[in-house]
């Protein structure tokens, strides 16, 4: 059974910068997709970056030009996040999915296996 677990998070000030993790193991798709959302308090999980097997990726809008999305040869998924607001402050979970024929997305229904999260606080 694929487990995902992240790590990296904690509390920074405004300006600084975090690295996300986020190693699997039991890793069950050949061709894949990943990404990170991320959720504040009950909210929805609120896409933020993703990228796929085809070399194919995608940003939310306020994560442009900030934070970058990367995996390695030994597929842990990694998020760089710079510039860090106090609004970035949220639940980040790291999530895989299929590739299948859909195009790479941000949907949450596309990926089917999440991580418990790690916290990232941004102080002002």
């Amino acid at each position: 059974q694929v487990q995902l677990v992240e790590s990296g998070g904690g509390s920074v000030q405004g300006g600084g910068s975090l690295l996300l993790s986020c190693n699997g193991s039991g890793w069950p798709f050949v061709t894949f997709r990943m990404a990170w959302f991320r959720q504040v308090l009950k909210k929805e999980h609120e896409g933020v970056a993703a990228l796929d097997s085809r070399g194919s990726s995608m940003y939310s809008e306020f994560a442009k030009g900030r934070f970058t999305i990367s995996v390695d040869n030994a597929k842990i998924l990694w998020l760089r996040m710079d510039n860090l607001k106090p609004e970035d402050t949220a639940m980040y979970y790291c999530a895989v999915g299929p590739l299948g024929v859909r195009p790479i997305s941000l949907e949450n229904s596309d990926y089917t296996i999440w991580g418990r999260g790690t916290q990232v606080t941004v102080s002002s």
